[in-house]
């Protein structure tokens, strides 16, 4: 199974709407994944809600899309608390991981999925080589979610067909 996660906690961003197209794109060619939005995630704390997201999102796949938003030079620190509160072992370990980055910089999230690349090598997961940072998002989307500019969505295809090779 593929998880996509959509890894900030923000409400409307386009680090959802970069995940919802990705499953989209995913179900285009003909795989189904679970999505999951750290925007439905209202606790960083092991109660029952989490123990119910981490089987249901995380304990059953066995590959994950990471789409994580440029803050500050990194990815989200919610992210990196909600990876904290997993039971690491079972969650994560051998298994593996797209990454994508965006930002409505020139960059593209390149830092963090350098630094998150770094995390989820210790916690022994396999992170693809083509790792996907997206710049200017506000200008690549049209006004419902969906990537406009062919060149992006070439460059998501090839990681994407890349990726489902690798699964």
């Amino acid at each position: 199974m593929i998880t996509i996660i959509a890894g900030t906690n923000r409400l409307g961003s386009y680090t959802r709407k970069v995940a919802k197209e990705y499953e989209r794109i995913l179900q285009e060619k003909g795989l189904n994944s679970a999505f999951l939005s750290l925007e439905d995630v209202h606790s960083v704390k092991r109660d029952a809600n989490f123990e119910s997201i981490e089987q249901k999102y995380l304990l059953r796949a066995k590959f994950f899309i990471f789409v994580l938003p440029e803050y500050n030079g990194s990815f989200p620190g919610f992210f990196k608390l909600f990876i904290d509160n997993t039971k690491p072992n079972e969650a994560w370990l051998g298994k593996k991981a797209l990454l994508v980055g965006n930002s409505t910089g020139r960059a593209g999230n390149l830092r963090g999925l350098d630094q998150i690349t770094g995390i989820l090598n210790h916690m022994k997961m396999t992170v693809h080589p083509n790792k996907l940072p997206i710049s200017v998002i506000n200008k690549l989307m049209d006004e419902n979610g969906k990537f406009v500019d062919e060149n992006t969505l070439a460059a998501i295809n090839t990681q994407l067909d890349e990726f489902i090779k690798w699964v």
